[in-house]
């Protein structure tokens, strides 16, 4: 087993150290936040993930992880220093590696032993022959310092499955000393290795990413000239799915995709693409798509109603997807400004994501608006003019057709995520607006057709 620091705590730094730490390796976190390290010492997680505290406890008490500030004794002996600090995005599109380069320049200053460097952080291609020579350029130390590319594949919302049982493991590196070192650090999770240099492995993490963005932009325009031309996306992505060339993932429509990797990696391979005079026109026509997408239904509902002013408006979902507690490029950051400044009441319901969406937008009056946040949903719907869902959570989709029609003040239902079967919401009574479907059931809508054909004929 090996002495492994990972520098950063969020969803890359914090998932990798406690598996590395459930493999059986010692491991130490470290982050600049002491009241977060604090926090973690005492079991407690920074970001809501499921299964992570449970694992951080129990490796916590057997000693095999530790949570500091001080990364000079973190990075001093340890035989290998994983990076997962963040990468943002820059109003341009290109990454901000200046966190990337502290870490860097920390290691440089600390090390006292051989030691590879290995980079988790999606970061462009090239990026880690710099921090390389970044590194060498401020060692103090006469060692031997290595950079190698470990991109990771988590989701947020599993990112501890996602890890522990990953697809593959890819890994880029440029010495048999590297790879080898990285393929023992590994060898306890038992996975696929994917070993290729380091470019090509700081390509497959944007490449990946990207494709799967593609998939979801093109299933949400095909939803959309369903709507036009009388098909349902549901049926049409069933169809697909049966064809082991498409697979079945990635094919549900809804209202765009969010989070931390999807939207800053498609910028970021646009970016790239650009820099080095090529336009790559499918990764942006995904961004154009997904950009218009997220307010989708706010523009159907603007043209249904005459305004949002002095309306209950109820809102379920806030985070970006279930699972996680994570607003980044969620849907309703785009929405709920819009519903506010057209002096809509917006009464907000999420089961983990209130916390973090209330430092953006906080209880009462914002302009013409105001937002008050519900523990329940029940609390939401009652006497609502108006429903937006945002994000797919267990707690939404149990909700009854039936409690929409009886709770809200007018059953007026824009769903974001195809939760709902549209015949179930029409016989309740309540009027359903969701992406790419068609209004009624196949049969119903044959049945109809030949009634309409024999009033015709006689």
């Amino acid at each position: 087993m090996y002495n492994i620091a990972v520098a950063g705590t969020g969803y890359v730094g914090l998932v990798a150290g406690v598996c590395f730490a459930e493999m059986g390796h010692q491991v130490t976190c470290v982050d600049i936040d002491s009241k977060k390290v604090d926090l973690m010492k005492s079991g407690i997680s920074p970001i809501y993930e499921a299964g992570l505290e449970e694992l951080m406890r129990k490796n916590y008490s057997a000693g095999r992880i530790n949570y500091s500030t001080d990364y000079k004794s973190a990075y001093r002996d340890a035989d290998a220093i994983f990076i997962g600090v963040g990468t943002p995005e820059q109003p341009d599109g290109s990454a901000n590696l200046s966190y990337i380069a502290t870490v860097a320049r920390q290691i440089a200053e600390s090390v006292e032993k051989d030691c590879l460097v290995v980079v988790k952080s999606t970061v462009p291609v090239g990026t880690n022959d710099k921090v390389e020579q970044f590194i060498h350029d401020f060692l103090v130390n006469d060692v031997r310092v290595e950079v190698a590319s470990n991109p990771e594949f988590l989701a947020q919302g599993s990112a501890v499955r996602d890890t522990l049982h990953a697809d593959r493991i890819v890994i880029g590196t440029e010495s048999t000393w590297a790879e080898e070192l990285l393929k023992k650090i590994y060898e306890p999770f038992k996975l696929p290795i994917v070993s290729v240099n380091r470019r090509s492995a700081e390509m497959i993490k944007y490449a990946a990413n990207d494709f799967l963005a593609l998939k979801i932009s093109y299933m949400n325009d095909i939803a959309n000239l369903c709507e036009l031309v009388g098909a349902d996306i549901q049926d049409v992505a069933k169809g697909m799915s049966f064809d082991d060339r498409i697979g079945s993932k990635f094919l549900n429509a809804g209202i765009g995709f969010g989070g931390s990797c999807f939207p800053k990696d498609t910028k970021a391979l646009e970016y790239i693409a650009k820099q080095n005079g090529y336009e790559l026109r499918t990764v942006k026509a995904a961004i154009d798509v997904n950009n218009d997408q997220k307010t989708l239904l706010y523009k159907k509902a603007s043209k249904r109603l005459i305004t949002f002013n002095g309306l209950k408006v109820a809102v379920l979902g806030l985070t970006f997807k279930p699972g996680t507690d994570d607003l980044r490029e969620a849907a309703s950051l785009v929405n709920v400004p819009l519903l506010l400044e057209q002096g809509a009441d917006i009464y907000a319901y999420d089961p983990v994501g209130k916390a973090n969406f209330s430092k953006v937008y906080p209880e009462g009056e914002h302009g013409r608006g105001n937002i008050t946040y519900v523990n329940c949903i029940e609390d939401a719907l009652e006497g609502a003019n108006v429903c937006f869902i945002f994000t797919e959570w267990g707690e939404i989709k149990a909700i009854s057709a039936e409690a929409y029609k009886s709770l809200m003040r007018t059953p007026l239902v824009y769903d974001g995520r195809n939760l709902y079967q549209v015949d179930a919401m029409k016989g309740a009574g309540v009027e359903y607006h969701s992406v790419g479907r068609i209004p009624a059931h196949r049969e119903d809508s044959r049945e109809s057709k030949r009634l309409e054909l024999q009033t015709f004929r006689s």
